[in-house]
């Protein structure tokens, strides 16, 4: 008996975590005005395909990268030029077998509001700002792209207001990657540039159709969405795999901690919404522009409606049999724009004000009673302490957790490792946590 208190004691703890009523404040600062104004822009420009006009200041992809660009420098004037804000541009050649027929300058819109004591630490927010119907090389064709993803775009210039009035200790970088529809290339030269220049990524939130509630399916929800999270680094080592079909973890690699992430921040701070993890990269044989920073072995997730309408998806515009095909306004509900908007914005800020997450964490309890895990301390003043995380092998999210102090190992007595996974996290003494590490390694207790 006196076992089974304890753990119902310390499952509770995890619900016991510190709120910050600036998080509160930024969900009402989303502005569903600004949301809508800004689709109905970006669905101004007729069409935003990859291979349209550039020169235009009305039409095409050109002038729609200029206006987000504008929009960023206006946020970056508002804060005392608190963003920096650029294009990020390379060169695809082209090949007559692929989307990209002639060589084609693909050009991203990036915006980087600065940490103030690890600037080199990044949570990034993405949408994308081209679109297609159904030729995928067709950039002539009226274009909409409404929700998809002029929505998702809005969603992050609107972000950038808000979180623009605020001070994070770690980076947030706000983009609009291009290309998305002609082969992921956006996203795909933004990894490589955070490769070379060593960019510390915390997490991508990849957001791709936010704004539509109608699944062709029928069924209308405007209070679920769905996060996508592989299980696994792509990038991970033989010696790793072997490990993990020994010590377990097979669901527990950094973009399916990010995952749990979110969907813990988002019921704490917003319990009126209902996400939805899903145990996939991306949709069935789809993809987004989560998935370059994954092959790159950074930790990323995509963020979207949870019933999609396909007859608004990468349609020219047209009625048959009654049925209207193509992304225009009229599919976008504003409302539910706004409510994922502060879902990605509560977690942006979340993980920019939370510590640094526990370094080289390492698990022992083999054919013992007990299990320990010990960890890197960090060398952070903001740093309340650690908390150990765990749940039974077969739970999707984190049940029992126990603030256990500003330690380097610690002892869970009567906690049997083979019944259960573990992971740690790092508390700042603003009650902000870190995402949670799931241990790499396994040492022998002395």
């Amino acid at each position: 008996m006196k076992k089974i208190l304890v753990l119902l004691f310390l499952s509770s703890s995890l619900f016991a975590q510190q709120t910050d009523s600036r998080i509160y404040d930024i969900i009402e600062a989303v502005s569903v005005e600004r949301i809508e104004h800004d689709i109905r822009k970006l669905v101004s420009f007729g069409t935003r395909h990859s291979l349209s006009d550039t020169v235009s200041d009305i039409r095409g992809i050109g002038a729609a990268r200029r206006w987000i660009k504008s929009e960023f420098a206006k946020i970056s004037k508002d804060c005392n030029k608190c963003l920096e804000v650029s294009y990020l541009r390379n060169i695809v050649k082209g090949d007559p077998d692929t989307r990209i027929p002639k060589d084609t300058e693909i050009v991203s819109v990036m915006t980087v509001q600065r940490g103030t004591k690890y600037p080199n630490r990044y949570i990034i927010m993405s949408g994308d700002i081209d679109s297609r119907v159904s030729d995928p090389l067709d950039g002539t064709s009226d274009s909409p792209g409404a929700n998809d993803n002029a929505s998702g775009m809005a969603g992050t210039i609107e972000a950038a207001r808000v979180l623009s009035k605020y001070k994070f200790e770690s980076s947030i970088i706000y983009v609009g990657l291009s290309g998305e529809e002609q082969g992921l290339l956006g996203g795909k030269y933004m990894a490589e540039v955070a490769k070379e220049k060593g960019w510390e990524i915390i997490g991508v939130l990849n957001n791709d159709m936010i704004s539509n509630i109608e699944g062709v399916n029928g069924v209308i929800d405007n209070r679920s969405f769905r996060i996508f999270s592989e299980p696994t680094p792509v990038t991970e080592t033989e010696e790793q795999r072997k490990r993990r079909r020994f010590y377990g973890g097979e669901v527990d690699g950094i973009s399916r901690q990010l995952a749990r992430y979110i969907h813990k921040t988002t019921q704490m701070y917003m319990p009126e919404m209902n996400p939805t993890m899903i145990y996939r990269l991306d949709r069935f044989g789809r993809g987004g522009h989560h998935r370059p920073f994954n092959d790159a072995g950074f930790a990323g997730v995509r963020i979207m409606e949870t019933n999609e309408n396909y007859t608004r998806q990468h349609q020219d515009l047209r009625t048959e049999d009654g049925i209207k095909y193509g992304d225009v306004i009229e599919g976008v509900n504003f409302d539910y724009a706004k409510k994922l908007t502060a879902v990605n914005a509560i977690n942006l800020a979340s993980l920019a004000w939370a510590p640094p997450q526990p370094e080289n964490v390492e698990i022992a309890g083999a054919v013992e009673p007990s299990t320990s895990l010990r960890w890197k301390k960090l060398n952070d003043d903001g740093i309340a302490g650690y908390k150990i995380y765990w749940r039974e092998t077969t739970a999707p999210q984190w049940q029992y957790s126990k603030f256990v102090g500003n330690v380097s190992e610690y002892l869970l007595e009567s906690i049997v490792i083979d019944n259960y996974l573990f992971g740690v996290a790092a508390v700042g003494k603003n009650g902000h946590e870190s995402v949670v590490v799931f241990p790499q390694g396994v040492y022998k207790r002395e």
